[in-house]
């Protein structure tokens, strides 16, 4: 099993609201904020939306 742990590396400002949404829906908060995820469908998904704002590694438990 797998998690994905998400790095939000750019600020939200001045994005469109459905990214500023997905954002804040993922946990992440401010710059540099980190939440690991499960790696599922629904999360890569999401992620892929916001992919210029984070940085993604690969977990393995």
């Amino acid at each position: 099993m797998t998690d994905l742990k998400v790095t939000l590396i750019r600020s939200v400002a001045h994005r469109l609201p459905n990214q500023r949404k997905i954002v804040k829906a993922l946990g992440l908060g401010r710059v540099s904020s980190t939440v690991v995820l499960p790696d599922n469908a629904a999360t890569r998904g999401a992620l892929m939306k916001i992919a210029h704002l984070i940085s993604v590694e690969e977990i393995n438990k």
